[in-house]
């Protein structure tokens, strides 16, 4: 259940999402912003209501930006998790395609 309060995340995710439960993966990785927000806004506008996008970045300012998108366009942040690979630290995020155009 969406929790009104909660709106632009989805609680009710499975807890095990990651790359096998994503239909896309856009790899933001090395890009600075506004690039990574932009690069999802792009692929979300061609994915169908329900689909999930899996975005990887390493710019600090995703943290901030892909939870604004998910808001402002009606999207659901499914996930949001930080990880340190070769001593770089990577967000990811998964995105549920919300109903409202965007």
């Amino acid at each position: 259940m969406i929790d009104e309060a909660e709106r632009g995340r989805r609680d009710d995710a499975d807890p095990g999402a990651g790359t096998g439960s994503a239909d896309r993966v856009l790899d933001a990785r090395g890009l600075a912003c506004p690039l990574p927000v932009l690069k999802a806004r792009k692929h979300l506008a061609g994915m169908a209501a329900g689909g999930r996008l899996l975005v990887e970045a390493t710019d600090p300012m995703a943290a901030i930006d892909i939870p604004h998108l998910c808001q402002e366009d009606g999207h659901f942040l499914v996930r949001q998790e930080r990880y340190d690979e070769a001593g770089r630290t990577i967000l990811r995020f998964v995105i549920e395609r919300g109903a409202r155009l965007s």
